[in-house]
């Protein structure tokens, strides 16, 4: 089966070395990509990831880098390299109709969430962030309306309440590629079977912002628990931290939620530690504590907690 693949970062270029790994059953003809970005103080453009494996698994296969995939000169380039399917993952474009007219067998994408819930750009942050107990993958014909298209394949996991998203990404891109190569053998093999929506039941995934990254400590704990683990390490929870009377941006990385603490918000509490050896600094919100394991202060590398300890004391810090 001849296959065009269209994804830009590292969950998909995943399930490009996945089809690549599958050999004959799949010929990838060409890859998709967005363009290379400047990142960092340098402003050095970086190729995206699935450039990057394109470029070492294939690198005699057609790379394009389009600005918009659907730009008529671009579906014009398409149209003539003959192919049986698309592949999309992560491309990062919501693809207009002639794109999706061209291959024989249509457009398929790999969606992080068990759709109709959660459609659009951020399913795994917001999964996390509202507390989902299950999300999943799902694999459906791409349509014109986003993420609206009939389902081919769906498989399900569950979500421990400290998972944090770069574990949910791991864990779904394994299930994604194992759905994926179902769903190119049932092409492969002519039994495909697709099933519609319930369009009434869809839910919304939009992109998440740093400002709704902000830790509010009046929040219950769970809340900003759920707000830490969806948004690690990028673009991250965040509040500012006075230390030594001076005030500094920080993001919490990583954390636990402690129902039992009941104490004014944003107060530090101290527990010593545990009988693991680990630092208990609790921080008090409006509905129980949230405890910190991990944290980045602004323009520096990330620490444990018990780094941070070792350079400020309990009483030198407060959050706000």
């Amino acid at each position: 089966m001849k296959v065009i693949f269209f994804g830009t970062p590292l969950f998909a270029a995943k399930h490009l070395e996945a089809l690549v790994r599958k050999g004959k059953d799949v010929e990838i003809v060409a890859v998709v990509t967005k363009p290379d970005r400047p990142q960092g103080r340098s402003s050095r453009l970086i190729p995206t990831p699935v450039k990057a494996m394109a470029q070492s698994l294939l690198p005699h296969v057609p790379l394009f880098q389009p600005e918009k995939c659907s730009a008529p000169e671009f579906v014009e380039l398409l149209k003539g390299i003959p192919a049986d399917l698309y592949v999309v993952v992560a491309y990062g474009e919501i693809m207009k109709q002639p794109v999706l007219d061209v291959p024989r067998f249509g457009c398929i994408n790999v969606h992080a969430s068990v759709l109709p819930g959660y459609r659009g750009a951020a399913p795994m942050h917001r999964v996390l962030m509202n507390g989902e107990k299950e999300t999943g993958i799902t694999i459906i014909h791409l349509v014109l309306k986003m993420d609206a298209g009939d389902i081919l394949h769906t498989e399900k996991i569950d979500i421990p309440q400290n998972m944090t998203f770069p574990e949910l990404e791991q864990e779904l891109c394994e299930v994604g590629i194992r759905c994926l190569l179902a769903v190119i053998d049932d092409f492969k093999n002519g039994v495909v079977q697709s099933a519609p929506q319930d369009h009434s039941l869809a839910t919304y995934a939009d992109k998440v912002t740093v400002e709704e990254c902000f830790i509010d400590w009046s929040k219950p704990a769970l809340q900003l628990h759920n707000l830490v683990r969806g948004t690690t390490p990028n673009p991250g929870a965040w509040c500012s931290i006075t230390i030594r009377g001076q005030k500094k941006r920080i993001k919490i990385l990583r954390s636990e939620y402690v129902p039992e603490v009941v104490d004014s918000p944003g107060k530090v509490i101290y527990q010593g530690k545990n009988q693991q050896g680990m630092d208990r600094l609790i921080v008090a919100t409006g509905n129980g504590g949230l405890l910190l394991k991990e944290v980045q202060l602004e323009g520096k590398q990330a620490i444990t907690v018990a780094e941070l300890l070792r350079a400020v004391s309990p009483q030198e810090m407060s959050f706000i």
